[in-house]
C-alpha cells in the first residue's frame, strides 16, 4: 500500500483533503479581510462574542461553513446543524425546544448553521421565525444565492446580510502552501514537489474557491504519488474540464447577464461576446440570450439603428432553425452589431413619459376628427368631419393635431439633440 494510501488510512476516515484541512480557528482562516481585519463587522462581534443572527452569502468555496463553526467554536455557543435539502420542520423545532432548554437551564448560547439556506420552503423559515425573534438561537444561514431573491421578507429583516468574496489569489496560494507543509492534516508527509508553473495555473483555476484547489491539490497529489513532482502535465490531468460558475436560477446568472446587457450598451464588442461565450459555455440557453439581444436592440439602439431590430431577430430565428453548435455564429455576428450600433434609447423613454400622461389622467376622449364614422349617427355627431388625409397633400404630411386636446402641448419622443432621430423630428415639428 502506498504512502498516500497509509497517511489516509491513519487520520480515519479518509476525508477529502479540503474538509482535513479546514480551519480550526479564526487565525487559520485566509481572505475575506473586509469582514475579519481588525475591527471588522465579524472580528468585532466575535471579540465582543455578540454575533448576531445572520446569512453568509458568497460563492462556493469561500469560507462560509468554515466560519460559521469558527464562530460558534470562538464564542462558546453550542453548534447545531439543520440540512435545508433533507431537515424538515419537526426536526427544526425540536433543534429550537433543545435550544430554549440549553439556554434555560445552562444559560448556553444555539448557533444554528443552515447551509443552503435558499433551499428551505417559506412553511421552515416561518416556523424558525418566533426563535430567531426571541433570541433562542442565533441562526447562521449559508447561501450561494441573492438572500434578496430566495429568504422570505420577513426573515431576512432579522438577519444580517455578510457578502463573502471569492478568495483572491494570494489567499488560495497560502492555503495551498499549508497543505503541502502540513503532516498531521495535509500532503506534508508525501514530500511532493509542487513545481511554480503548476502552482500559479493551479491559483488561477480555482477561481477563487478553496475547496477546488484543494480538491485538484490531492487529485493531483494521488497521480503523482509520494515523494514525485507535480508539473503542469500531472496537474492538467487532475483538473480536466473546468466547470465554469454560472447558475442559472441564480445570482451568478443575473451577474453575467447583465455584464452582457451593460457591455454592448457600452459599446465594447470584445467584453459584450466574452460575456456571451461565458454564457453559453456553462449551459445557458442560447434562445434566452439572443431573447436578451431583440429586448435590447429595441431598448438601446431604437431608431439609432433601425437595422439592429432585424438582426436580432434574424438571429433569434437562426438559431430557432440551426440550433448549436453553428448558431453562435449568428449569436455573434449580432452581438457585435449591436455592441458597435449606435444607441438610443428613445423606445424606452417615449414610452415610459406617454404611459405616464395615461395612469395619470385615464382615458381622455378621442378628438371628433380622429374618430371613424361607420353609421349614420356617427356622421351626425361630427365623427371624422375634419379629418385631413395625409396622402392628399404635399409629402403625405399634413398639419394637424392627434392628441387629446388636454394633451395638445405633450412632448413625448424626445431624441438625442444633433442625432438623425432629431434632425428629423425637429423639421416636422418645424412644418407644424
Amino acid at each position: 500500500m502506498d504512502l498516500f494510501r497509509h497517511q489516509a488510512q491513519k487520520r480515519g476516515a479518509g476525508q477529502p483533503l479540503a474538509e482535513r484541512m479546514r480551519p480550526r480557528s479564526l487565525a487559520e482562516v485566509v481572505g475575506q479581510a473586509h469582514l475579519l481585519g481588525e475591527g471588522k463587522l465579524l472580528s468585532a462581534a466575535i471579540a465582543r462574542d455578540q454575533v448576531p443572527s445572520l446569512v453568509l452569502w458568497g460563492p462556493p468555496g469561500t469560507g462560509k461553513t468554515t466560519l460559521a463553526r469558527v464562530m460558534a467554536e470562538t464564542t462558546g455557543a453550542h453548534f447545531a446543524t439543520v440540512s435545508a435539502v433533507s431537515g424538515g420542520v419537526k426536526e427544526l423545532r425540536e433543534v429550537i425546544a433543545e435550544a430554549e432548554q440549553r439556554r434555560d437551564m445552562y444559560g448556553k448560547r444555539t448557533l444554528l448553521f443552515v447551509d443552503e439556506i435558499h433551499r428551505w420552503s417559506k412553511a421552515q423559515q416561518d416556523a424558525l421565525l418566533p426563535a430567531v425573534e426571541a433570541g433562542t438561537l442565533t441562526l447562521i444561514g449559508a447561501t450561494t444565492e441573492n438572500p434578496s431573491f430566495e429568504i422570505n421578507a420577513a426573515l431576512l429583516s432579522r438577519l444580517k446580510v455578510v457578502p463573502l468574496e471569492p478568495l483572491d489569489d494570494a489567499a488560495l496560494d497560502a492555503l495551498v502552501g499549508r497543505a503541502l507543509a502540513d503532516r498531521e492534516r495535509g500532503l506534508g508527509a508525501l514530500e511532493l514537489t509542487l513545481e511554480p508553473g503548476a502552482r500559479e495555473r493551479l491559483v488561477a483555476e480555482a477561481d477563487g474557491d478553496a475547496r477546488r484547489a484543494l480538491t485538484t491539490l490531492e487529485l493531483a497529489a494521488q497521480l503523482a504519488g509520494a515523494g514525485k513532482r507535480v508539473d503542469v502535465t500531472v496537474l492538467e490531468q487532475a483538473l480536466q474540464k473546468r466547470t465554469l460558475r454560472y447558475d442559472k436560477a441564480g445570482d451568478e446568472h443575473y451577474a453575467v447577464v447583465s455584464a452582457f446587457i451593460k457591455s454592448m450598451r457600452g459599446s465594447d464588442p470584445d467584453a459584450a461576446v466574452y460575456w456571451m461565450v461565458r454564457m453559453l459555455e456553462a449551459g445557458e440557453d442560447p434562445l434566452f440570450i439572443v431573447r436578451r439581444m431583440v429586448i435590447f436592440a429595441a431598448e438601446d439602439i431604437g431608431l439609432a439603428d433601425p437595422q439592429a431590430l432585424l438582426v436580432a431577430t434574424a438571429a433569434l430565428d437562426a438559431v430557432k432553425f440551426i440550433g448549436l453548435p453553428e448558431g453562435v455564429l449568428p449569436m455573434t455576428q449580432a452581438a457585435l452589431h449591436l455592441a458597435l450600433a449606435p444607441k438610443s434609447n428613445t423606445a424606452l423613454t417615449t414610452y415610459a413619459a406617454a404611459r405616464k400622461d395615461v395612469l395619470a389622467r385615464g382615458p381622455l376622449p378621442v378628438p371628433k376628427d380622429l374618430r371613424n364614422a361607420p353609421t349614420a349617427l356617427a356622421e351626425s355627431l361630427g365623427h371624422g368631419r375634419n379629418y385631413k388625409y395625409p396622402h392628399d397633400f404635399e409629402g403625405a404630411y399634413v398639419v394637424a393635431d392627434y392628441l387629446p386636446e388636454a394633451l395638445d402641448q405633450a412632448r413625448y419622443y424626445q431624441p438625442r439633440e444633433g442625432s438623425a432621430e432629431a434632425a428629423r423630428l425637429e423639421a416636422l415639428r418645424k412644418r407644424k
